[in-house]
């Protein structure tokens, strides 16, 4: 499962680069605004909106930010409209990248991705050529210092927990979406510090990447699409050793 997961571990370690850049709180707040104003701005009648606003107090969000976006969403029903969009596509070296858009101009959001992939080395694909390559999942990120991964599997087995990886310095606790909420209730109920906790797309199958160059060359694709303000996220097949990734990141 390590494989499968790996795109997990590498967004955790690139968090605090990707706060660095400014990005991440914009595209954080985002989404809790188009989830509130799709299904509500309560938490607790929003399960979607629930995950939005934990995921930004992960990313520590300053808890007025998050405040301000649900008061934009609860009184504006008719400001901004967003829309999901999905792109695919390939990296250098034939990794899959499946990029995720919350955007008020479609044309504006394709664009601006297409312009990522013809300045980085990649290219664009049709709808469906790489989206059947990955699975909505839960992800649950847990500092592996402090538990035994029997620990940790029992503290959440019954709430739903499916697998638990050792990534490093992590564990990656996988589970399905709809469970999320109550295997990370579970968790931090046992005492057990969690880190992040999100649905993602993880892929089937992994592309092994062992070379510096071809690293730095999917790596580069990924922060230039990351960089455009209408991407929310950039799922990724790719498979790179620790040791090469902190070298390159």
């Amino acid at each position: 499962m390590s494989g499968h997961s790996k795109w997990s571990t590498i967004k955790h370690k690139k968090g605090a680069a990707d706060a660095k850049r400014g990005k991440l709180f914009a595209r954080l707040i985002r989404g809790i605004e188009a989830a509130a104003k799709v299904g509500g701005p309560d938490p607790d009648a929003n399960p979607t909106l629930a995950t939005a606003v934990q995921k930004a107090k992960d990313a520590s969000v300053p808890k007025d930010n998050i405040e301000r976006a649900l008061k934009r969403a609860a009184g504006d029903t008719d400001g901004v409209a967003y829309e999901t969009i999905y792109y695919e596509g390939y990296a250098p070296g034939g990794v899959a990248l499946f990029v995720e858009c919350l955007t008020d101009n479609r044309n504006r959001a394709a664009n601006d991705v297409r312009a990522a992939f013809n300045k980085n080395g990649g290219a664009l694909a049709e709808a469906g050529a790489v989206s059947y390559l990955f699975t909505r999942t839960g992800v649950i990120i847990v500092p592996a210092a402090q538990v035994a991964e029997d620990d940790l599997l029992v503290a959440g087995l019954e709430a739903g927990i499916s697998d638990v990886a050792v990534e490093g310095e992590v564990y990656t606790v996988i589970c399905e979406p709809v469970d999320l909420a109550a295997v990370r209730r579970a968790i931090e109920g046992a005492g057990i510090t969690v880190t992040s906790g999100e649905t993602t797309m993880l892929p089937s199958v992994t592309v092994p990447v062992a070379d510096e160059a071809g690293a730095k060359a999917v790596l580069r694709l990924v922060d230039a699409l990351e960089d455009c303000d209408d991407v929310q996220e950039v799922y990724a097949n790719f498979d790179i050793p620790d040791q090469l990734l902190e070298a390159v990141a």
